[in-house]
């Protein structure tokens, strides 16, 4: 944990619902006993020194207010907090835009996802109530960890609210590709959410890519690999498995009640291969698939008549919504239909239960199952196929695996299947049958090691490690930030020095992006402040830009002591003459055509021949696609650059390439020996002005803009606020 940790600080947990079942007895009082599920399992074990405490609906709808006091006084006892929910409000929040908009699109059944006003407007609401509920609890400095899709709206409102919160947020559903998710009318909303929060977390690499491509595409903001920076903070996408309480199902085998049930159960089955089907109703599930997938089964291999079971559990859920109740029957048809085409007088090939287990006989089903049939059509991570694994203390058994399981990027020795193929179900249900015991054992004993050492609590200890090292990151940004103190530092310096230095980058600094880049032309309030800093015979002032001379002095030429720097400080221009610093290169023909190729497939994007640079641009191309093309340009170029001498430099929606004689930083240089100077300045916000940051004095000031620099000495959040610091320098002084 980090440093910060306090015994007055707090782990606020906030979910959908408290980890504890309310009950309402019929002497009109309330009962409570905690839940047994994995998240609070997990949760409530954390080591840390963190006072813990959580948020969420207390799983009851209460009419009375004296009602809600009982149990809120009950409750807080144990540092639970509850939200309270009118009935209108959980069916349009939790039914509605949670269960009939989200849930369906994020498992991709979009045909199924519902768009109601009402919905949207209780989601809005009630993430609201959540938020009032954890400002009544929270301090300065806690740490606040939001739980799953029903709250994805809650990290930006508390943000909003208490900005020195720390903000954690864990996705435990899948996270669906942009092209689903641009679907949702709310799309923006929700990923601005999101980033509230310092670090938002998937159980697998993929949901998180989605994650980064919806916020890319969608809110046009650029990841670093898998951080993005928001304001004057970072924030950090990853993907971090989920497990389950190992120790509990691995040692299950020795509690007495579950032998009785072993033995129970083993009498039921008369000795048969048992293959153990476990899941809600839900059509995410792959249910119906399943049962097809085991008929087929049977059909081809009649050998297995009378000798193989599957026990299919199906817990009930929301069996009164029709959608689900119509599912409901055609489970109850297609299982009725096997057994009656299939049965014998002493087997049925299909024992069902609809209805949950008591963990004991849950257990001991897994221990004798000797496949685990796990197919579901889309999931988050699937902890059943991880319970069956955990509890096979002897080593044998086979898991069948739906690759659209999150479970399935660490459990790769199980049969791994696509669960729409019932064909490929089938094949599989006879390949675990036929598996020689030695490699049953090996696969098994693979997983167990892996499962073992990613529990639930190993999950919540990650979390909460990647979390506090995000919340270090940004509290050293903080201090980065071109703040009032730090204007106040920098005026004072300014206004002290009698020589200064003066190297100001154009695009995206003075002037903001453009897609064509003659629109980025200077303002009549940048064109005032580079007159204002050319006229104090103090000052010297240099664009260090990455475009062309004559660009440059069609815009710049008429300020009066202004100097240029041109195409990366290939040329600069110096008492009203432009000095070249290498000769004009030559370009490889195969550079150039390869180069133009990449213009044809990409629309959108253009090349720009300049005296001593070639730019191929994209910012006007669709972010994946512009990023994808700019990786497989420079590996393209690689080989022919390294040959020629030549330096690829992958800027803001730009691959440019250059000789490597020069640089922003070059110019820098030969200007600091020309004289001395007791105020050095720069200011840039690109890779490329990298350079230009390294060629600062170490008691210079230099500063990234729109992000943070490991190199720049200080940061500004945004470009607009660039010429604003630069005028505040200016009239400083002359107070």
């Amino acid at each position: 944990m980090s440093s910060q940790n306090d015994k007055c600080m707090k782990l606020i947990i906030v979910s959908n619902r408290l980890p504890v079942k309310v009950r309402e007895t019929k002497d009109d009082n309330f009962e409570f006993e905690r839940s047994e599920g994995g998240l609070a399992t997990g949760l409530s074990s954390l080591d840390s020194d963190y006072e813990t405490h959580w948020v969420g609906w207390p799983g009851i709808n209460v009419r009375r207010k004296s009602s809600e006091k009982s149990i809120k006084a009950s409750l807080g006892s144990m540092n639970y907090h509850p939200v309270f929910l009118t009935t209108l409000q959980y069916n349009n929040y939790y039914e509605g835009y949670s269960n009939s908009t989200l849930w369906p699109l994020c498992h991709y059944f979009y045909s199924y996802s519902q768009q109601k006003r009402k919905y949207w407007e209780a989601y809005q609401d009630v993430n609201r109530l959540f938020c009032e509920k954890v400002l009544e609890v929270v301090k300065k400095d806690d740490f606040v960890w939001i739980q799953d899709y029903q709250l994805m709206l809650l990290p930006q409102m508390l943000r909003e609210q208490r900005p020195e919160l720390h903000i954690g947020y864990f996705h435990h559903i899948p996270f669906p590709s942009y092209e689903l998710f641009r679907v949702l009318p709310e799309r923006t909303q929700l990923l601005k959410g999101l980033l509230g929060a310092d670090l938002v977390a998937f159980h697998t690499h993929d949901y998180m890519r989605h994650f980064i491509s919806a916020v890319e595409r969608t809110l046009h903001k650029d990841f670093n690999l898998n951080e993005v920076i928001e304001g004057n903070r970072a924030v950090h996408a990853e993907a971090l498995p989920m497990g389950i309480n190992y120790r509990l199902y691995s040692e299950s085998h020795k509690k007495p009640k579950v032998r009785e049930c072993v033995s129970k159960i083993n009498k039921q089955f008369e000795g048969r291969k048992i293959i153990l089907s476990v899941d809600r109703l839900d059509y995410s599930k792959g249910i119906l698939h399943r049962l097809v997938g085991f008929e087929t089964f049977l059909a081809h291999h009649p050998e297995y008549i009378g000798k193989v079971t599957l026990a299919m559990v199906v817990v009930p859920s929301r069996d009164k919504v029709e959608r689900y109740a119509e599912m409901k029957r055609k489970i109850d048809e297609r299982i009725s239909n096997i057994n009656g085409r299939y049965a014998t007088m002493g087997w049925t090939p299909v024992a069902y239960f609809y209805h949950g287990f008591p963990f004991e006989e849950l257990v001991a089903m897994y221990e004798l199952a000797d496949i685990a049939l796990v197919t579901p059509l889309r999931d988050g991570m699937n902890l059943v196929a991880k319970e069956y694994v955990a509890t096979k203390h002897h080593h044998d058994g086979v898991l069948i695996l739906s690759e659209m399981a999150g479970a399935a990027t660490e459990l790769k020795e199980s049969i791994l299947i696509n669960p729409n193929d019932t064909e490929q179900i089938a094949n599989a249900i006879y390949q675990a049958l036929e598996m020689p015991i030695e490699e049953r054992q090996r696969r098994m004993a693979s997983m167990k090691a892996k499962i073992k050492q990613q529990t639930v609590d190993k999950w919540a200890e990650d979390f909460m490690s990647e979390w506090t090292q995000v919340v270090d990151r940004n509290n050293l940004l903080k201090n980065k930030f071109v703040n009032e103190p730090v204007c106040q530092l920098i005026d004072a310096a300014y206004s002290k020095a009698q020589r200064r230095l003066i190297v100001l980058d154009y695009d995206g600094t003075l002037s903001g992006f453009k897609n064509n880049p003659m629109d980025a032309k200077p303002t009549t309030e940048t064109m005032e402040l580079l007159n204002r800093l050319c006229k104090d015979k103090g000052n010297k002032v240099v664009i260090n830009s990455g475009r062309d001379k004559e660009n440059l002095d069609l815009w710049f030429g008429q300020i009066e002591g202004l100097e240029l720097a041109a195409e990366h400080g290939a040329s600069y221009k110096e008492g009203g003459i432009w000095h070249d610093t290498i000769e004009k290169p030559h370009w490889d023909q195969q550079i150039l055509r390869i180069m133009n190729t990449f213009v044809r497939k990409t629309p959108g994007a253009w090349l720009e021949t300049k005296n001593a640079a070639l730019a191929w641009h994209y910012r006007d191309v669709d972010t994946w696609l512009g990023m994808l093309r700019a990786k497989q340009l420079m590996q393209t170029l690689f080989p022919y650059c390294t040959a020629d001498s030549l330096q690829i430099l992958n800027g803001n929606k730009v691959v440019e390439i250059k000789p490597n004689e020069y640089s922003k930083g070059t110019e820098v240089q030969r200007q600091l020996s020309l004289h001395h100077y007791d105020f050095v300045l720069t200011i840039g916000d690109d890779i490329t002005d990298e350079s230009m940051f390294k060629a600062t004095p170490k008691d210079g000031i230099s500063i990234k803009v729109g992000g943070v620099s490991d190199v720049a000495r200080y940061c500004i959040e945004q470009q607009s606020q660039v010429v604003p610091f630069l005028t505040q320098l200016i009239n400083t002084q002359k107070q």
